[in-house]
């Protein structure tokens, strides 16, 4: 199909474009309404494709906002949309796809998966295979916008490619994946790990057949230069343990030495992929054997992931002590449902699996919406909790001496991170923490009037996860001086302490029980 534009229906649309990128309210709603109208146009999906790959003189936020909308029309409305307009949207996102500009390849990618998504893989035929052939031109930007396409439709769709209903086209696409592993230009090297990655957990029949030249691709890419080549590795190697234990056990003592490394490495994307490793291990049988000997390393470096970054303290406004006369945005008063501490970090206290999971451990970590995601921080102290649950007391000899340095550590930073790490290792640990527990209480209630706010919320955190062996002493030398506290930090001038507090009271309460009775 050819098809061009009308000029005055094209500056007309472009017109729109700039103007819906106005921070004006009313500008927006004005801009939405004409939007609306235009819809009723068949044409106006041509305009748009039009704008997105043929004006290459326009400015690229408004060639990509024009693909965005496209790709919405197309998710909104594609079965309503003619053949012959949809099969000309196909036809210039595949003459597109190697623009000069990222942001625009990344649009037609984006384009082209809502497509392949809409109308399925069925009914674009000739899209795999263009894609691939693509990947050999020595043009880079048309290589590169391939694979990025590619990468997009394995995360999509990893069952059908993996399936007979389009004869099994990975059998081609994992080997020609693997060339690329070797490719000069490290986004080209990411983009082939992240595409195989997307068949490692559904076991991929064709991942199968090559999963020892796989791996072997995997370590020959473990210390590349590129921060993205290096996530990508170590995402492979976390799931290829879920799924493929059997083929990496040769090779454990390896991998274990290199997640140490890579845990520690100064891009925190790969750092936080890599302390994904010690949650999986923990899952498998062979964990205890494996691990034991590595423990006095991993431990000192878990407990460094859990302290905050200067970017935390930032967006936690962690430098701000007092906040509770600042009045609370429609967020910081959204419900809140206090879980019992058994089922604390298991649903999602050092989960951080989405935001209702997160609320009870928030109390403790991250309570804030611009840190709610899941976390270097926070997978640090999930990987020792699950640990300690492992090893129980055995690892008390590695994690006290930690804990001894940590928790009276001048930096605050460092300190809190002793904190948080004190009641990780609650549950796992409890038995051989009793008898350390009778002086460490009593100066986590002190920590309670810390002059830091961060320092407060996370001690009334650690604090309710040993609730249980407070309420079994005597009254007056725990359990009363800790409601004490904890009453004053629910009126505290800092609203996250105030927060974590209340959560903490709650765990207190239903731990105490009858016991409470007396100081109503």
């Amino acid at each position: 199909m050819t098809w061009e534009p009308q000029a005055n229906g094209l500056q007309q649309i472009i017109a729109i474009l700039k103007e819906s990128q106005s921070p004006d309210t009313a500008t927006q709603m004005a801009v939405h309404m004409k939007l609306e109208e235009l819809n009723q146009y068949p044409d106006f999906n041509n305009y748009l494709i039009y704008v997105l790959t043929k004006l290459k003189a326009e400015d690229e936020p408004t060639r990509s906002l024009s693909g965005l909308i496209l790709k919405n029309n197309i998710r909104n409305h594609g079965n309503n949309l003619r053949p012959e307009i949809v099969e000309y949207i196909k036809h210039e996102c595949l003459q597109a796809i190697g623009d000069t500009s990222p942001l625009i390849r990344a649009t037609v990618g984006i384009l082209i998966t809502t497509i392949a998504s809409n109308g399925g893989l069925h009914n674009w035929p000739q899209l795999l295979p263009s894609l691939c052939e693509m990947l050999d031109s020595q043009d880079y930007n048309v290589c590169e916008g391939a694979f990025s396409a590619l990468q997009k439709i394995c995360e999509d769709h990893a069952e059908v490619l993996d399936s007979a209903a389009l004869n099994r086209p990975l059998n081609i696409m994992i080997p020609k994946f693997m060339q690329y592993f070797s490719h000069n230009d490290p986004k080209i090297r990411s983009h082939a790990i992240a595409c195989i990655n997307h068949f490692i957990i559904n076991r991929s029949q064709a991942l199968m057949l090559h999963i020892d030249a796989f791996i072997e691709s995997l370590f020959n890419l473990s210390s590349d230069d590129d921060h993205e080549v290096r996530k990508n590795v170590c995402h492979g190697l976390v799931m290829l343990l879920e799924v493929r234990m059997d083929r990496l056990l040769p090779h454990m003592p390896q991998i274990i030495e290199y997640m140490l490394m890579r845990t520690q490495d100064s891009d925190d994307g790969v750092a936080l992929e890599a302390s994904e490793f010690w949650l999986s291990l923990a899952e498998q049988n062979i964990c205890k054997d494996v691990l034991t000997p590595y423990l006095p390393q991993l431990a000192p470096i878990l407990v460094r992931g859990m302290r905050y970054s200067e970017i935390d303290i930032i967006l936690l406004k962690g430098n701000i002590e007092d906040d509770d006369m600042v009045p609370d945005r429609e967020e910081d008063i959204r419900p809140r449902f206090h879980k019992s501490r058994s089922h604390a970090i298991k649903s999602g206290e050092a989960g951080g699996g989405g935001d209702e999971e997160d609320d009870d451990f928030d109390g403790g970590l991250d309570d804030d919406s611009s840190l709610s995601e899941w976390n270097l921080r926070k997978c640090s102290a999930a990987a020792l909790d699950v640990l300690a649950n492992v090893f129980r007391e055995e690892c008390l000899p590695i994690v006290l001496p930690i804990l001894k340095d940590t928790l009276f550590h001048h930096e605050w930073v460092i300190k809190e991170s002793g904190v948080l790490a004190l009641g990780a290792i609650a549950e796992g640990c409890m038995q051989g923490m009793i008898q350390h527990l009778p002086e460490l209480i009593p100066y986590l209630i002190s920590c309670l009037s810390d002059k830091k706010a961060l320092v407060r919320s996370i001690t009334c955190w650690t604090l309710s996860r040993y609730a249980n062996w407070v309420v079994s002493q005597p009254h007056d030398q725990y359990l009363k001086p800790l409601m004490e506290e904890l009453l004053k930090r629910i009126l505290d001038s800092n609203k996250r302490v105030q927060e974590a507090a209340c959560s903490a009271f709650a765990t207190l309460e239903e731990e105490a029980c009858t016991d409470l009775v007396p100081y109503l």
